[in-house]
Parts: structure tokens; C-alpha cells; sequence
């Protein structure tokens, strides 16, 4: 294992504390604990809180969009591990402004477990809660179960659309209907080229041969559709969209937002030009992009490879996904 870490036991503590350092003017610890972040001068009006949990490993992905317009907090646990039920309840406690809390997060059996302990504690302190469950990855498994599909790079799209319409002082049953309507427009399937390594563990998680591109590979390293002899960057482009759209049935006049996201080591160059293709395709189409995301959002750890999302708007999404968002890794006020 070659890192640039100090003793791989402090890599999550000392993670969140350089990144509190760095950004203290737009996040804070909830009463100094480590793994509990929330926004700083938060204006606790009379809105409905939007909270998340889940695994270090994946920034910006969870914590990294608490700020203005997205989360009001998130619970961290260790690497692709959830966060204990306790800090998720401390929590949604601070982030309860008076119209309760919409808990928003990936469907992954940790979290879930946590999440509906944490919001038993909340009900006994008179605090509503609705869990919001974020199922974007297309390759996880076929439509007919798609309530057991992972939570991947949509969940960008999810804190967005739940952050703008909490502003809009919409009440805890409006947010949430509107967000799972956005999540069933939001689809998401990736590749992996080459593993990663969690400190703790001090190896891959899995391995990939060297011309070999596994087809579908979850966050964590769960296994994918296929494995495959390695891609150009168009065919990938053309496999993942062409997936996505057996469920999004995209045609002429629609709009959808974009993201191209890298997992974590793969240049910037290339995801712009899987970008190029999928931008071509959709033009073809007569489908306009609104607000693309080329980068890095949901990363696990130097896992090389990217996924694409694609998000099939309407009026009220759209109008929601453009209100600004300042965060300390999302910003869409120069875009």
C-alpha cells in the first residue's frame, strides 16, 4: 500500500478535521464530535432539514455537499462502513427546524438499519422524519427490482433537488415527494478499470486484470455485470447511455442533466471526453443538456474508472436544480 497518510487507524479523523480547517466558514462539528458535520450559521428558519450518512472513502460524497442549498448535515463513518445509529440521531436532533427532517441516503444495509434506529429516537422526541432512498445505479439490478438497487453518483442530483425545495419552505411531505419523483428520473451506471485500497485493510479490494474493464462495478468494489477486454472511451459511452436509456426512454424536446463523474484516479481530460460523446448522442437526439457535471462526486478512494448519470427533468426539477448551492465541493453560481 503506497498512501499519503500518517497511521491508516487516524486516516478518517484526520480527513475531517483538515477539511473542517479548511472550510470552517461554511461547516462546523456538531458540539466538537469528529464524526458529525453541520452547516455553519445555519439560519434554522422554519424549514424542513435535509440530512445524509454514510461511509468515508467517497468525497465529496456524503459530507462534502453540507452547506447552502444542499445538506444540513451528515453523519461519517469509517471507510464503506455506516455511521452508528447515535451520531444520525444526534444529527437529525440539531437539524429539526421545525417542519422535521427528510433523511436522504443510499440503499445500503448499514444505513438503512441506523437510520430507521436513529429515527425511532427522533419520534420519541416528537421530531417527523421521512427516510428518502437513493436507488440510481442501473446495474445493480434489473427493473423489476429496482428497490434493491444501489445509491450512487445520483445522490448529487437527490441533495440538490431536496436542499432547493426545503428553501422553498415547502412542507416535509412536499420535499420528500418531490425528491423521489427526481429519483426515479435519476439513473446512474459506471465502469472500473483498476481496485482500491482501504487503509485499514492495507490491500485491493478486488482486482481487475490490466486490459480488462469490469462492466457496472458498484462503489464499494461489489461486483458488476460483466468483465470485459478494455473500452475506447466512445464505446463505453455508448454501452452506459444505451443502458440508461432502456429505463429513461429519452426523445426530442426533453431535457436532462448530466454527470460525468471519475471515481477517484481517472484523469479529468478523459471524463471530458467520454462527455463529448455522450453530448453528441443526446444532440442527435434533440435532447438539451442542463448544467453538466464533469468531475469528481462520488469517488471511492483511487478506484480508476467514472460513471455517468443521467437526469430526465421537468419544470419544477429543473427550477430546483438551477437555485444556487454553496458547499464546501459544489458551487453552481459560475455555471
Amino acid at each position: 500500500m503506497k498512501k499519503i497518510i500518517n497511521e491508516p487507524e487516524n486516516f478518517v479523523k484526520e480527513m475531517i478535521e483538515g477539511i473542517v480547517a479548511a472550510h470552517s466558514d461554511k461547516i462546523q462539528l456538531l458540539n466538537d464530535d469528529i464524526r458529525v458535520l453541520v452547516r455553519k450559521d445555519n439560519p434554522k428558519r422554519n424549514k424542513v432539514g435535509i440530512v445524509t450518512a454514510g461511509g468515508s472513502g467517497h468525497l465529496p460524497t456524503f459530507l462534502g455537499y453540507v452547506g447552502e442549498g444542499m445538506l444540513d448535515g451528515c453523519a461519517i463513518g469509517n471507510v464503506f462502513a455506516s455511521p452508528s445509529s447515535q451520531k444520525m440521531f444526534d444529527m437529525i436532533k440539531a437539524c429539526d427546524f421545525g417542519k422535521g427532517v427528510l433523511c436522504l441516503y443510499g440503499n445500503y444495509g448499514g444505513d438503512k438499519m441506523n437510520f430507521n434506529m436513529a429515527c425511532e429516537l427522533a419520534d420519541f422526541e416528537d421530531i417527523k422524519t421521512v427516510n428518502v432512498l437513493v436507488k440510481d445505479d442501473v446495474a445493480s439490478a434489473p427493473y423489476e427490482k429496482k428497490d434493491t438497487r444501489r445509491g450512487v453518483a445520483g445522490m448529487l442530483y437527490a441533495y440538490k433537488i431536496a436542499g432547493a425545495a426545503a428553501d422553498e419552505g415547502l412542507e416535509l411531505s412536499e420535499v420528500a415527494e418531490i425528491t423521489r419523483h427526481a429519483l426515479e428520473n435519476i439513473k446512474t451506471m459506471g465502469v472500473a478499470l483498476s481496485p482500491c485500497i482501504v487503509p485499514e485493510v492495507g490491500k485491493p479490494t478486488f482486482s481487475i486484470e490490466e486490459n480488462k474493464i469490469e462492466i457496472g462495478m458498484g462503489i464499494h468494489g461489489e461486483q458488476g455485470i460483466e468483465v470485459r477486454d478494455m473500452l475506447k472511451a466512445d464505446e463505453i459511452a455508448d454501452l452506459i447511455f444505451s443502458k440508461i436509456n432502456e429505463e429513461l426512454a429519452l426523445k426530442s424536446e426533453d431535457e436532462v442533466s448530466v454527470t460525468v463523474n471519475g471515481l477517484g484516479s481517472t484523469p479529468l481530460e478523459e471524463l471530458y471526453i467520454v462527455y463529448n460523446r455522450i453530448y453528441k448522442i443526446l444532440k442527435e437526439k434533440n435532447v438539451k443538456i442542463i448544467k453538466p457535471h464533469i468531475g469528481e462526486f462520488a469517488t471511492s478512494m483511487e478506484m480508476a474508472g467514472l460513471s455517468i448519470t443521467i437526469f430526465k427533468l421537468n419544470e419544477e426539477t429543473k427550477k430546483l436544480l438551477l437555485k444556487e448551492a454553496i458547499t464546501p465541493f459544489y458551487t453552481n453560481v459560475n455555471k
